[in-house]
């Protein structure tokens, strides 16, 4: 389970445990903006119960490229529901990288699923979202392992809020009774961790909230 701390990817945590999974969690602190995400991971899988989280260090910012690896600005006040070119916070191969590392453990741990919380309907255009990446991803996935080639194990990619809206996830998620206030998802949160409410991804889950007739739990520094 790939748990950035995320409103998504926390919800999908809950959706594997629902489904009967021990899920095995898996965070990085790989040079981002900041490290809120990571003690809001640590919180969600502690509340969740996972049988093992790790952290893995790597360094993106060594050839950055994004606004989250870099001191490229983080844009703002963006019209999330309008068509956009991939924005600047797109950090290259990201989730290519973050799923090699995923699969390299399912390896060692035998597991035959990877849970990932990507979603193609209400986020910021990223290509590694898609679902025709995804099913690349797990072709490639089943070539590329010992346990594949010997036919000892089957990876599949689960992604269960790829067709959902931000709504969507949030109602979802009050279903299962996950906790949002465990979370973050702020691009550029103030010092002790308050989102801004004005990054996309702040005011993408703005908009799930409000959609689905409830409040976000956590602290932002606007009234928004």
């Amino acid at each position: 389970m790939l748990l950035s701390g995320g409103l998504d990817s926390t919800t999908v945590l809950a959706v594997a445990r629902r489904e009967g999974f021990a899920p095995h969690a898996m965070t990085f602190r790989y040079g981002q903006r900041h490290l809120h995400e990571i003690d809001a991971a640590h919180r969600v899988a502690a509340a969740q119960g996972v049988s093992q989280h790790v952290v893995v260090d790597i360094d993106l910012r060594q050839w950055g490229g994004s606004a989250l690896t870099s001191d490229v600005a983080v844009p703002k006040d963006r019209d999330v529901s309008a068509a956009h070119d991939i924005p600047v916070t797109y950090v290259p191969a990201r989730n290519t990288i973050f799923l090699s590392f995923a699969l390299a453990w399912a390896e060692t741990l035998g597991a035959t699923d990877i849970f990932v919380g990507v979603n193609a309907l209400d986020y910021s255009g990223y290509p590694d979202c898609r679902p025709e990446y995804l099913r690349a991803f797990e072709t490639m996935a089943n070539l590329a392992t010992r346990a594949g080639v010997e036919g000892t194990q089957r990876l599949t990619i689960h992604a269960p809020l790829l067709h959902l809206s931000k709504a969507g996830i949030v109602a979802l998620g009050h279903e299962l009774g996950v906790d949002y206030s465990l979370t973050t998802s702020c691009y550029d949160p103030a010092a002790n961790g308050d989102a801004c409410g004005r990054c996309d991804a702040c005011l993408l889950r703005l908009k799930g909230f409000a959609e689905a007739g409830s409040r976000d739990p956590i602290a932002y520094v606007t009234s928004a």
